[in-house]
Formats: C-alpha cells, sequence, structure tokens
C-alpha cells in the first residue's frame, strides 16, 4: 500500500470512529528541532541525562540539577510546534472525542492548542515544591535563582517523572483508558520500547482497534499495525484531516 492510498484508507478511519487516541514521542518534537537529551546530543557538561534525572541526584545536588533543566528549558523556549503538532490540535477540533496522550515534556502540544494532552512523563514549564502540595507553570528563563524556591521555604522541583518514579498515576489512568475505548489509535514518532507508553498501543490492539504507525524508522511495533507509515509527522499528519 503506498503513502497515498494509506492516507486515504486512515482518513475514512478517522472519519468513522467514535474515539480516537493518539500516542506521541520524542520524533515529533525532534521535527522542531528538540533534542532528545538523552543520547550523546543531549550532553551537558558530560554527564548523561540517567545521572541528572533522578531523585537521588536532585537530594545530593539540587542546584546542579536544576542548571541542567534550565539549560533544558532554555534550549525547548526557542523552538515552536510544527505541523505537526498543529494538525493534531486541529484533529481534535474536528473530532472531539480524541485523547492525546504523550511521553513529551516541552510542552509544545500546549503551544499548538491541545486542549488538555496527558503527560506521562511531566512538563518542564511546571514546577512543584518538594514539601508542600504547591504545583505551578514557570516558564522563566533563564531561572532565578537556581534552585527554585517555593513560599514555604522548602526547594521546588521540576515536574517531571524521573528515571525510578511512578507516573502520575491519574494521567497514566486515563491513558489505559482511553487505549481500551479507542476505535482507532495513532502512534506518532515513537520508538515503541518505553514503557509503560509501549504498551498503549498494543492494548489497543488487544481491544480491535485499529492502528496506525507514523515514523520515520520501523518500530517493533510496525507488524503489528494495521497500517504503518514511514515518513515526517509534520508532513503525513496534515493530510490526515479533512478538507
Amino acid at each position: 500500500m503506498t503513502n497515498q492510498v494509506a492516507i486515504v484508507q486512515i482518513r475514512g478511519w478517522l472519519q468513522e470512529a467514535r474515539r480516537v487516541a493518539v500516542l506521541t514521542g520524542a520524533g515529533i518534537s525532534a521535527e522542531s528541532g528538540i533534542p532528545t537529551f538523552r543520547g550523546t546530543g543531549g550532553l551537558w557538561r558530560n554527564f548523561p541525562a540517567e545521572q541528572l534525572a533522578t531523585p537521588e541526584a536532585f537530594a545530593r545536588d539540587p542546584a546542579l540539577v536544576w542548571e541542567w533543566y534550565d539549560w533544558r528549558r532554555a534550549v525547548v523556549a526557542e523552538k515552536s510546534p510544527n505541523p505537526g503538532h498543529f494538525a493534531l490540535a486541529e484533529m481534535e477540533r474536528q473530532h472531539p472525542s480524541v485523547t492525546l496522550i504523550t511521553q513529551n515534556v516541552d510542552g509544545l502540544h500546549d503551544l499548538a492548542g491541545s486542549a488538555s494532552p496527558l503527560k506521562l512523563h511531566g512538563d518542564i514549564w511546571q514546577v512543584r515544591c518538594t514539601q508542600c502540595d504547591y504545583r505551578a507553570t514557570n516558564r522563566e528563563v533563564p531561572l532565578t535563582p537556581i534552585p527554585p524556591r517555593c513560599s514555604c521555604g522548602a526547594v521546588l522541583r521540576p515536574d517531571i517523572v524521573w528515571f525510578g518514579e511512578a507516573l502520575p498515576e491519574g494521567v497514566l489512568r486515563n491513558a489505559w483508558a482511553a487505549a481500551q475505548i479507542a476505535d482507532l489509535f495513532l502512534v506518532v514518532g515513537t520508538s515503541a520500547l518505553v514503557q509503560p507508553a509501549a504498551s498503549l498501543p498494543r492494548l489497543a490492539l488487544e481491544r480491535h482497534a485499529r492502528v496506525v504507525e507514523i515514523n520515520l524508522e520501523h518500530t517493533p511495533l510496525s507488524r503489528h499495525c494495521d497500517i504503518s507509515l514511514r515518513g515526517a509527522s509534520g508532513e503525513i499528519l496534515p493530510l490526515l484531516l479533512g478538507d
């Protein structure tokens, strides 16, 4: 099946679907120029992410961890949503039953106009207190002081899921529910390797949903999908929208 024929087929499925779920990963943000921060291109002062994005690292040296996040926030702040982000926001407007689930923390879905994406791994623009219940949006770049503090006096931390931490229970529960009831599940720009997100499209398959993958490369999920398209999400997703 050619991409052109597949796109026509997917557009038909979108029109037929009562409930649609979309899972996005690093690939859609990479098209906006955001590095993964986990590969060699994401090294900062020779620290790999695995040495900084942990509760232990933050407890040991919160200033160091915040300096890394301050650098990351500065990188992300220079980037903008791409046509893929905007297409998904428009898809939500055309199909009110769409649930957008993302592994990304960069906030580009919000900037594109998506109403309430389920953020499995948190949000780099959110901070929360390490002692009280305070949580807020903070888009200050550069961030001062480092580390930032709550009005209660405790240190604030990035509202990110670190290595060794559980995903937000409510967000994960809603993501599972969306996968269970979806008629159509789109998997966009993700390696299909990181758990538990990688299990969501497989759950949709078990529930007999149609699953469509859009990715630059073949993934472990590709052979299980109803349609697996190779290409940039910023080019393919806008083609799925109605006229």
